[in-house]
């Protein structure tokens, strides 16, 4: 009676040696070059779902350490007067060429002209830049992060993971990002921003940057209440936007998590020293909406045609 089930349990024991492992082998081809992917997917945070950073006109100040440019123009109130920008070119950050930029860009400002900016020209919005817009969604694969973002114009970056920078990067609009997880947190390093563009500038202020500029993003949830406090710590310094353009806001009725970026810049070629800045996210009210920037070529403001991207010749 027992010799029969002798052969199934031999079976069954190969079978269990084989799925481990093929387990193993799978855990060690998700490493990666770096090593980076030996965290159990069960663990890698979720950050689904539509989320709203509604302030304006830039980033949150970090709680220490070198910050960004701030707006020297500023509301009764204290905020940054998102109507009139003039960054503070007297930042120790920028070194004496990119001080002067920012502040013949704040002159423009205060002559009552609206200067032209990536978002406003709407072309593509190198990092950091970008990381005002107001609404962000991440969409997470095995190998890649995808990230979108809700304005002036859908814009789309694509981040690999585990993966290493090629030796000789190509520069390109969004400039070549890869990334990985560490622990709670998703990593990503860019590099590779195109500097030779219109409109090149990693902030709403005017501040330039090089071919050698290197961003550092790291992505982590945050409960309700820290959520909480740090967006409204940040809209001391930035304006609150319950409506704005793209339509989107934060659901006052949810009780989840919320998604904090804090990032890091370098770059020799303009800035001294490194430097930081975060962006707390909540989540949204509502879905993803429409938003279109290029339909309307003339500005209204100062009564000129918008430098949208145009193609000298036909693509198609």
């Amino acid at each position: 009676m027992n010799a029969p089930q002798r052969p199934l349990l031999w079976w069954a024991t190969l079978a269990a040696m084989v799925a481990t492992s093929a387990s193993a082998q799978t855990a060690a081809r998700a490493a990666g070059p770096a090593g980076r992917g030996e965290q159990a997917g069960a663990s890698i945070p979720d950050f689904s779902g539509v989320w709203a950073h509604p302030s304006w006109p830039s980033f949150d100040p970090p709680l220490s350490g070198p910050g960004p440019v701030r707006n020297r123009s500023r509301l009764r109130t204290g905020e940054s007067n998102g109507s009139q920008l003039v960054g503070d070119y007297t930042n120790p950050i920028l070194t004496s060429h990119a001080a002067d930029v920012v502040k013949e860009y704040g002159n423009i400002s205060l002559a009552g002209v609206t200067y032209p900016t990536p978002a406003n020209q709407c072309w593509p919005q190198p990092v950091p830049y970008i990381f005002w817009t107001i609404g962000i969604q991440l969409l997470q694969e095995p190998n890649r992060i995808t990230i979108l973002y809700s304005n002036p114009d859908h814009e789309v970056r694509h981040v690999r993971l585990n993966a290493s920078h090629p030796a000789q990067v190509t520069p390109s609009w969004y400039g070549d990002s890869v990334g990985h997880y560490e622990g709670d947190t998703l990593v990503i390093d860019t590099v590779g921003v195109k500097a030779a563009r219109p409109f090149a500038m990693v902030d709403i202020f005017g501040t330039p940057y090089t071919e050698a500029l290197h961003v550092v993003e790291r992505y982590r949830l945050l409960d309700y209440e820290a959520a909480k406090e740090a967006q409204e710590r940040g809209q001391k310094e930035n304006r609150h936007l319950p409506f704005n353009d793209s339509g989107m806001d934060v659901d006052p009725d949810y009780r989840g998590s919320g998604l904090q970026l804090e990032f890091t810049v370098e770059d020799e070629g303009v800035f001294t020293m490194p430097w930081s800045a975060v962006m707390t996210y909540r989540r949204a009210r509502g879905g993803w909406p429409e938003f279109v920037c290029a339909e309307n070529t003339h500005e209204y403001y100062y009564n000129k045609n918008s430098q949208v991207p145009t193609a000298e010749k036909l693509d198609f």
